[in-house]
């Protein structure tokens, strides 16, 4: 009678790997298939980072060239480093008066707008009362009604108030516009944070407003950051609001101004000065975002994480 061996079974700390009988073997081709996709995606970054890093460089480099150099060569580098086109931008052109309005108004605006924002999104996040749904669907439609509607009725309504042509009527309303974007998103911030800290603070005796700005508020330091990068940059590059509600040259911000430096003169523009102040407010943004760019990703990639 013939009897039929059972191989061993080779112990796991042996380090050899038994494959199974008739068990494909799709390795090379895994990898193969792999690196090809990797080859695709990596030159698609490639190109989109040249189509995006390009405008920025030429500008940069455009401000330092004279006008004749701008049309002549407008690829080529420049010959001489015209700093005096960044001197009469400040100065002539009045950069300066309209780089401080801005960064007042969009100052005092991103403070206010995280603030009310913040303390919204946490009530609609973490209490549950009549109306709750209501209110936040309400911040919802604020972000699909389009603003030029509202541009007339919201002159109006400035004028009546006396804010027409004031910093502090421009900051409101750049709280109001910014608020249901900041509301929508910090709402949803807030649900993903644990609820047994709240809880333990409430425990040993906090009120719910230390609890909310000793607490929470720190720990969604990433979604503010987030959202607030996203409200800079909007808020710094507004310009149809300003356009209809700030109408006083003094009062003029960045937007107006480039605007106003780009028709001044008319056929005979300041070219290399125009460039020297579309690159004065482009750095502040540009800034902002690299500074900040490891609390963007943690801010938008928190959610799903947890």
């Amino acid at each position: 009678m013939k009897t039929t061996e059972t191989p061993a079974p080779v112990p796991a700390e042996s380090g050899v790997t038994v494959r199974k009988s008739g068990a494909p073997h799709d390795g090379p081709r895994e990898k193969k298939e792999g690196g090809v996709l990797n080859v695709f995606s990596h030159g698609i970054l490639v190109i989109w980072a040249i189509m995006v890093v390009m405008p920025l460089v030429w500008a940069v480099m455009t401000s330092f060239k004279d006008d004749r150099s701008i049309f002549s060569s407008p690829w080529s580098l420049p010959d001489t480093l015209h700093f005096s086109n960044w001197s009469r931008a400040w100065t002539e052109a009045n950069m300066s008066d309209y780089f401080l309005n801005t960064v007042l108004v969009v100052g005092g605006s991103l403070v206010g707008t995280l603030v009310l924002g913040s303390m919204a999104a946490y009530v609609l996040a973490r209490f549950d009362f009549p109306g709750n749904r209501f209110i936040y669907y309400l911040f919802i439609g604020g972000m699909s009604f389009p603003i030029m509607l509202a541009l007339v009725p919201l002159f109006y309504v400035v004028n009546n108030m006396g804010l027409l042509n004031t910093i502090h009527g421009l900051i409101l309303v750049y709280i109001a516009y910014s608020l249901p974007f900041t509301v929508f998103f910090l709402t949803a911030f807030f649900r993903t944070l644990p609820t047994s800290v709240a809880e333990a603070a409430f425990v040993d005796g906090a009120s719910h407003s230390r609890t909310f700005f000793q607490i929470m508020l720190p720990m969604a330091k990433p979604g503010l950051v987030s959202v607030g990068i996203f409200n800079f940059l909007g808020q710094w590059n507004q310009y149809m609001l300003p356009t209809v509600l700030n109408t006083d040259p003094d009062k003029r911000v960045l937007t107006q101004g480039l605007v106003q430096l780009a028709v001044s003169q008319g056929y005979k523009g300041d070219w290399s000065g125009l460039f020297a102040g579309l690159v004065m407010a482009m750095l502040p943004v540009l800034a902002a975002y690299i500074v900040f760019q490891r609390q963007v990703v943690q801010g938008l990639t928190a959610g799903a994480l947890k």
